[in-house]
């Protein structure tokens, strides 16, 4: 990693931005003819890219049997199994404190207010498979669905392992597609012969995932588009090997992914600097990011790391305590020594499918609210139209808008 300071600091950021934009390379068009092959062929499409690139045998079926999953689950080994059912419950917990809730209340004399709240009737969990199992990302995506009420729950997944399988089985999944890529979004979006459309899209994937959720949008409803996994460390008095496990830990998610340290300590920066050296040395995937896309910026105070880090806006962050009411950018916040950022990718509770590449700047993580609808709801007495007729038709007369100020006079008229 690179240590950055004093001029050249304003000029890294912004190129640091600009990188995780050019990262999107172009592939709408072989996405959108795979999107459209599926449209217009269905099964018959989704089963030559499902035996070309997810693991599908010839004229395998797409959904995986009750009694391979429950096999899956069975076979795992007790830890693994003990670690899925505790994630699982700190999830759920989680989400469950996180569900807003129904009120109806008088917000003056006649009148009541108030909201209703209603599940989606079907959304798809969309699971990657590719350079590692993570039935993690499954937990993230399918509890969530299951606390909102959610009826039906669709997972997708390329050559799933034995361990997604298990943790599938764990939760109850009734549906799970060994299908993935845009082919996956694309029937999940549009339906197939054998997989019914769904309200939502939710999930992490790779660029050809995020194209197609992209191109679909407009059809079917989805979370948001993710890129290469993002972590981000403020410190000027932290230890350097936890600095530097965090960074190294979330390096090793993707070649692509970003690291970034930000302290006003050159000491502090030059000590994480070695301890990356020393901790990428047997870790491939880690080197090679942090080596194209890994910085350490020194910056000349406390307050302007913390302004860098909310630029940056990114997918994790960990900070001190005092920090804390200074974070406004951030998809996932980690405070204090001991909150590694990897206790967020499986365990502590909220989810880890987070935004990217700046869209923490204006969104949180995926929670149980993706998967509801707030309905808002009126109810008027008499008396409550009296008291405020007068002043809804001059709003309807002030917009030109007649048969409006109509409505509430002939009510008034017949009151």
């Amino acid at each position: 990693m690179q240590i950055v300071q004093g001029r050249a600091l304003n000029q890294e950021v912004e190129r640091v931005m600009e990188r995780r934009h050019a990262l999107a390379q172009n592939v709408d068009r072989k996405v959108r003819a795979m999107i459209e092959d599926v449209r217009r062929r269905s099964d018959s499409a989704l089963r030559k890219y499902a035996e070309r690139w997810d693991g599908l045998k010839k004229q395998g079926s797409f959904k995986v049997p009750e009694k391979e999953l429950k096999r899956a689950l069975s076979s795992v080994n007790p830890e693994f199994r003990s670690a899925l059912e505790k994630a699982a419950a700190n999830i759920r917990q989680f989400c469950k404190w996180q569900k807003p809730v129904e009120f109806f209340r008088n917000i003056q004399p006649g009148i009541k207010v108030g909201q209703i709240i209603r599940p989606l009737e079907a959304v798809g969990c969309y699971v990657p498979g590719g350079r590692y199992p993570l039935p993690s990302s499954l937990l993230m995506t399918v509890i969530p669905a299951q606390v909102a009420g959610v009826k039906r729950v669709v997972v997708a997944s390329p050559k799933p392992a034995s361990e997604t399988l298990a943790a599938a089985a764990l939760l109850g999944v009734q549906e799970f597609y060994r299908i993935g890529g845009a082919q996956a979004i694309a029937a999940l979006a549009y339906g197939t012969e054998s997989i019914k459309k769904v309200n939502k899209i939710v999930g992490p994937g790779n660029i050809f995932v995020t194209t197609a959720k992209k191109l679909v949008s407009f059809d079917c409803s989805i979370d948001f588009l993710a890129g290469p996994t993002e972590a981000v460390v403020v410190s000027d008095k932290g230890k350097p090997k936890f600095i530097a496990s965090d960074l190294v830990a979330q390096a090793e998610h993707d070649p692509d992914a970003l690291g970034i340290f930000i302290t006003s300590s050159s000491a502090l920066a030059q000590k994480v600097q070695r301890e990356i050296e020393i901790m990428v040395a047997d870790n491939p995937t880690a080197s090679q990011s942090l080596k194209d896309y890994g910085v350490i910026f020194v910056t000349s105070s406390r307050r302007e790391s913390l302004q860098i880090a909310n630029r940056l806006a990114p997918e994790h962050i960990s900070i001190s305590q005092e920090d804390l009411p200074m974070i406004q950018n951030s998809g996932s916040v980690f405070v204090g020594d001991y909150s590694a950022q990897t206790l967020g990718d499986y365990i502590a509770g909220p989810n880890h499918v987070l935004p990217t590449s700046g869209s923490a700047a204006y969104r949180g993580g995926l929670s149980v609210c993706d998967f509801l609808k707030v309905i808002s709801v009126q109810q008027v007495s008499r008396n409550g139209l009296r008291a405020v007729a007068s002043k809804a038709i001059t709003l309807a007369k002030a917009e030109g808008l007649a048969a409006h100020a109509n409505s509430v006079a002939v009510r008034c008229a017949g009151a």
